[in-house]
């Protein structure tokens, strides 16, 4: 297998999908992910301190290439004279089993296509899943969410999750608020050893990241019809609350249950230092919860509120729903005023 053909292969379809989505963001956050993008692009280590020219001069160049490919056909992927779908993660792991390699085609936030071709780590079973946990990436696109799901195959992206955390506790570095990234941050040895508390820190919240995918994955078989509504309401409001209630509804169902039973502290700082802006609004008890517990180091506060919550959480995401099948066209105001009304 010619892998360095491969690898150009996937990142065709790469360049393709951020040449098509790279506008969803605004320009503080695009700058931000092409300034990791040159780093990895560049193997440069996380304490490097890079070039402003040299990165500049690279996203010129990189915006020229996606003016070049952005109406490209998505590339089938080329495997012992075989050509595959890119969206056909099953078949193409299945013939890159024996080069220790691991792939992953699917959508992400937006219906952004997201590509990956990395260093298989492991592959395990867990009851019903089967869990790829990836090391070294080779191929990757402009945003590179470090866990995916599809149907019940979990996709564990290691050197992605080392650098989200890295620009995580980079971000947190410009002020230093006493908030819960600085708990999160305390329960390793930062100021002594950067690389080996980014790797102890990866190699915890990895379980955390299985736990939430595995709640994705059983949350969405009770939600059908869930991936056509957000199709339909994509870049509203109410695509982010829907994506906010999924996430809760998730997230009480199998992460936070298990990281209570686990007391793993420092994952449950790092959940609330992760809480989007939205998940914390629909949810301000959850929120109240934590700090209580910080207060008290009593648990039972989140694990109380946490239990109440799944049944609020899964009639929401119902009803959303049953708002979609009513009126796919104009169902976006009447969701945004569900999630508003029912805050928990």
């Amino acid at each position: 297998m010619d892998i360095p053909q491969l690898i150009d292969n996937v990142q065709q379809n790469c360049h393709i999908s951020d040449a098509r989505h790279a506008g969803n963001y605004t320009l503080c956050v695009y700058l931000l992910k092409m300034r990791e993008f040159y780093r990895w692009e560049h193997q440069h280590a996380f304490s490097e301190k890079l070039s402003t020219d040299d990165i500049g001069d690279w996203l010129t160049s990189r915006e020229g290439l996606w003016e070049d490919v952005e109406n490209d056909s998505y590339h089938p992927i080329n495997l012992a004279d075989k050509k595959h779908d890119p969206f056909d993660s099953k078949n193409i792991n299945h013939s890159l089993a024996s080069e220790n390699l691991v792939y992953s085609g699917g959508y992400g936030v937006k219906d952004k296509p997201h590509f990956f071709l990395a260093e298989l780590e492991s592959k395990k079973q867990v009851n019903d899943y089967t869990i790829y946990i990836s090391g070294k990436e080779y191929a990757r696109d402009l945003t590179s969410p470090p866990a995916m799901s599809h149907n019940k195959t979990i996709y564990i992206r290691r050197e992605s999750f080392k650098r989200m955390i890295w620009e995580r506790t980079d971000e947190w570095r410009w002020n230093k608020p006493e908030n819960a990234m600085a708990r999160a941050i305390r329960c390793y040895d930062f100021d002594n050893d950067l690389e080996n508390a980014l790797s102890e820190m990866t190699d915890n919240e990895l379980d955390a990241a299985i736990l939430h995918e595995i709640g994705e994955i059983q949350a969405g078989e009770n939600l059908a019809g869930w991936h056509q509504m957000m199709s339909d309401i994509t870049f509203t409001q109410a695509e982010i609350m829907a994506r906010a209630v999924r996430d809760h509804y998730a997230d009480a169902l199998n992460t936070l249950p298990a990281l209570i039973e686990n007391d793993n502290q420092a994952s449950i700082h790092f959940y609330f230092a992760n809480l989007t802006n939205m998940r914390k609004h629909i949810f301000p008890s959850l929120m109240e919860a934590y700090d209580q517990w910080c207060e008290s180091k009593n648990v039972k506060v989140i694990e109380q509120i946490v239990a109440s919550s799944l049944e609020h959480w899964q009639n929401i995401a119902q009803q959303i729903i049953t708002l979609h099948r009513q009126d796919a066209q104009l169902c976006s105001d009447h969701i945004e005023a569900l999630v508003k009304r029912k805050q928990l």
